[in-house]
């Protein structure tokens, strides 16, 4: 069987982008997703231009997904479970159902680290209403003067609350289990910056009202929203297991055209070290599919 130009695994703003670009190229592609873009969390993005009043995330998905099946990029609902290039051609596994590929793109992102202790719907709803946020960069600007909690502590709990406190002065730095792990350097930031600190976050959390509350060692608190900086994990293991480089953070890492280490290996969106942003995500896919493109007719002209 003739193998496709490009597998596009993850099916999020990078990988749908990535389908829309390969498919407007005529070139024959296969789009996998596994149902997970971490996209699909956001009730309003706010950032994303050319939308004044704001999109939620499901929706700019279904858009991209309609766009992308336009040109004939059609999304198949698997999970991609291995990844190696033992010739010329990668070798793409989804279980028991194996294809092959001159070129391989990446999109697989991240997965972000909820705090212990809360379910699954109350989570889910919390998100819906803003009282969970897991981007400060995307919508900072609606905490604005409100009361808001960062969970975590150190270097990367300090960085955030700090970064939150260019909108609002009444924040709390809780961390997430037992007492803060704080440098000098951080709990001088924290004070200078007027943001307090509770130790010992220990479950209980409820809607209630507007705000979210949840038990601390030191009583049960409320707030308009609450951030937790509890880290990701970065989707970088089939990348990993086909032998590209990572950072330290297991960031898949890249060139200037999104090329990784392992040739006709691409990788776009959150799983390449930068910023977590759709824009980001949808820029750095457009380099990388009209690299692939460009890849492709150096081996043999591209000619319908």
């Amino acid at each position: 069987m003739k193998p496709d130009d490009c597998i596009i695994i993850g099916a999020g703003p990078a990988g749908l982008t990535a389908a829309i670009y390969l498919a407007r190229y005529h070139l024959d592609i296969r789009l996998f997703d596994c149902g997970t873009s971490r996209a699909s969390w956001i009730p309003t993005s706010h950032n994303h231009a050319g939308f004044p009043d704001g999109i939620n995330g499901n929706e700019l998905l279904d858009r991209m997904r309609e766009q992308a099946a336009k040109y004939g990029a059609m999304r198949e609902p698997k999970r991609v479970t291995d990844l190696s290039k033992p010739d010329e051609c990668f070798t793409v596994c989804c279980d028991e159902e194996t294809f092959r590929a001159r070129t391989v793109l990446m999109a697989t992102g991240v997965v972000n680290n909820r705090p212990e202790g809360i379910d699954d719907q109350l989570h889910d709803e919390a998100l819906s209403r803003g009282l969970i946020r897991y981007c400060p960069v995307c919508d900072g600007y609606e905490v604005t003067d409100k009361k808001v909690a960062v969970i975590g502590t150190g270097d990367h709990g300090t960085a955030e609350a700090q970064f939150i406190r260019t909108f609002t002065s009444d924040i709390t730095l809780v961390s997430p289990d037992g007492g803060h792990d704080l440098s000098e350097q951080c709990s001088k930031a924290l004070d200078g910056a007027g943001i307090s600190r509770v130790a010992g976050l220990s479950g209980g959390f409820a809607i209630e009202g507007d705000t979210i509350a949840f038990d601390t060692a030191e009583g049960r608190m409320s707030f308009n929203s609450v951030y937790p900086a509890l880290g990701s994990v970065i989707r970088s293991g089939l990348a990993k297991s086909c032998g590209a480089d990572v950072s330290d953070s297991d960031c898949v890492l890249v060139d200037d055209h999104y090329e990784t280490s392992v040739p006709g290996l691409f990788a776009a969106g959150d799983v390449v070290e930068g910023l977590d942003q759709i824009s980001a995500a949808m820029g750095q896919a457009g380099i990388a599919s009209t690299t692939i493109r460009n890849r492709l007719a150096e081996k043999a002209p591209l000619m319908r």
